[in-house]
């Protein structure tokens, strides 16, 4: 099992470990009494951090069990999405680009 957190690739690097933080959080809290949540937090509470374009972006926030977060520091935008922890995801997930610091931007 696993929670998939996405952040959008214009995001400044700096500002990632908070806002997926945050997000981790903010997604335990939405889902806390959903059943996939609560198998999740009693193992390991595996996460992924994503990066994606506007695009893809948009389109993952059709898939269903996510929270959107926004970020007050770039003027409330939405920065990232954190999906409620499953076993499967739709296969799209597993092309999405793993995060990864590029240094202090």
């Amino acid at each position: 099992m696993k929670m998939y957190i996405i952040v959008k690739d214009n995001i400044p690097d700096k500002l990632i470990p908070v806002i997926t933080a945050h997000a981790s959080l903010a997604c335990y809290k939405k889902f806390e009494e959903n059943e996939q949540m609560k198998l999740w937090m009693s193992g390991v509470f595996k996460k992924v951090v994503c990066l994606v374009n506007e695009a893809t972006f948009n389109k993952l926030k059709t898939e269903p069990e996510h929270i959107v977060m926004t970020e007050s520091s770039l003027g409330d935008k939405e920065v990232c999405l954190a999906f409620c922890p499953r076993k499967e995801y739709p296969k799209k997930f597993k092309f999405l680009k793993m995060w990864a610091p590029q240094g202090i931007n």
